[in-house]
């Protein structure tokens, strides 16, 4: 039995779905790491953005690296304690 068509699907089609679908898992988790690291100006906004992230799936991920730089403080190091 060949994996050729499957349901009419080519399995490239699987197999191109399946790596878009593993690099936005990728992504998704680099991002929800982003989020619970940094240091927004408003201490709410970690909260905030890491419930988008996990509900909003993809728009959410898009949202986070467009508009939540903007919110970060820029003063904010975390190797500040070994000085």
């Amino acid at each position: 039995m060949s994996l050729m068509f499957v349901g009419g699907v080519s399995a490239g089609v699987f197999l191109l779905f399946g790596l878009l679908s593993f690099i936005f898992f990728v992504l998704w988790v680099v991002t929800i790491v982003n989020a619970v690291q940094s240091n927004f100006k408003d201490p709410n906004m970690k909260l905030i953005w890491i419930l988008i992230i996990l509900f909003a799936n993809f728009l959410g991920v898009i949202l986070y690296w467009v508009i939540a730089p903007g919110q970060k403080r820029s003063d904010f190091n975390q190797f500040n304690h070994l000085k």
